[in-house]
């Protein structure tokens, strides 16, 4: 396995190469499992009619839509020459699906594969050259759906959220603790069957309630906090999201990857775990006390990491 490790230093050195011109977004749906999605398309500035681009299909942390850090990313990467999709998961922001605001990663992994069939298809995509990047929880998801799948060449993991059992009774409160929640969510799932879903505000300041309470960019206005945010949450997520091995999808990764990360991120030992089963092609960029958040929308950041998989994609697509 040939592996590659970039230090901070060499980052800060590497050239933004951005496009200060405006860049085209385009709103766009297509189909899965009879459910309508919808994202948005950006395109260069300097990208001409009848030219075929290479594609990145971004996909963003748990809870959120596509005009947070998805949309970021795709702007990022649109800045940098290619053609990039973000969009809204099933039954979440505008895409549409009766069960809503439900983290499942199995029907997120699944939505992530119609996206890359969809974008193949563009005729502004040069499908030869696909690259997926996975930022938090939707890393997993990315995993999943890019290994075995012929529509990506490689991917692309920013502050990944990986998680197995061990971890999520580190994070989550141990076997009680997990316990609990995995109750919680069965019966919020017997509660939507009857028409009843358990539904509780994703983030807030103010309600103790909240999933995420008092925690920064979800309930920071000009952040995470916009209009075309859901901020809810089913109950009936805390099943197949801590029961969920994103971990062990490393083994069977078989694209080529590379993971931008922080120690002072969330979960750093699960991105390692992650990295340490890889058998194929793999690098590693780990980035000097910069938050889980911060990887969100810190212009720095959100910069040396776009940076770092825009060199990661055109490296893998010179092959």
């Amino acid at each position: 396995m040939r592996r590659f490790v970039l230090s901070t230093i060499g980052a800060a050195l590497m050239s933004a190469g951005a496009i200060a011109a405006d860049m085209e977004t385009r709103p766009v749906s297509f189909e899965n499992e009879g459910t309508t999605l919808a994202g948005t398309l950006y395109l260069p500035a300097d990208f001409r009619p009848g030219e075929r681009r290479p594609g990145v299909l971004v996909t963003g942390a748990w809870t959120s839509v596509k005009e947070q850090m998805s949309g970021l990313y795709a702007r990022e990467m649109a800045e940098r020459g290619f053609v990039a999709l973000a969009f809204d998961f099933r039954g979440w922001g505008q895409s549409g699906g009766a069960i809503r605001f439900k983290e499942e990663p199995a029907a997120k992994t699944r939505d992530i594969s119609a996206a890359a069939s969809y974008l193949a298809g563009l005729p502004e995509i040069d499908a030869s050259r696909i690259a997926g990047l996975g930022i938090c929880a939707s890393a997993g998801y990315m995993a999943a759906a890019a290994t075995g799948n012929a529509h990506f060449r490689s991917v692309s993991l920013v502050a990944p959220w990986l998680h197995d059992s061990g971890i999520v009774e580190q994070v989550y409160g141990g076997k009680d603790g997990v316990g609990r929640l995995i109750a919680l969510s069965r019966r919020a799932e017997e509660a939507e069957r009857n028409g009843e879903p358990q539904v509780i505000t994703a983030a807030s300041m103010t309600d103790e309630t909240a999933l995420m309470y008092r925690l920064p960019y979800y309930t920071e206005t000009g952040r995470g906090l916009i209009p075309e945010y859901d901020n809810r949450f089913n109950l009936a997520s805390w099943e197949p999201w801590l029961t969920y091995d994103s971990v062990s999808l490393g083994s069977r990764l078989d694209k080529p990857v590379l993971i931008v990360h922080s120690e002072a991120a969330a979960v750093p030992q699960g991105a390692h775990a992650f990295f340490s089963r890889l058998t194929g092609e793999a690098s590693e960029l780990w980035l000097d006390n910069v938050s889980q958040f911060d990887f969100y929308d810190n212009p720095t950041d959100v910069s040396r990491a776009a940076d770092a998989a825009a060199r990661h994609f055109r490296r893998i697509n010179a092959h």
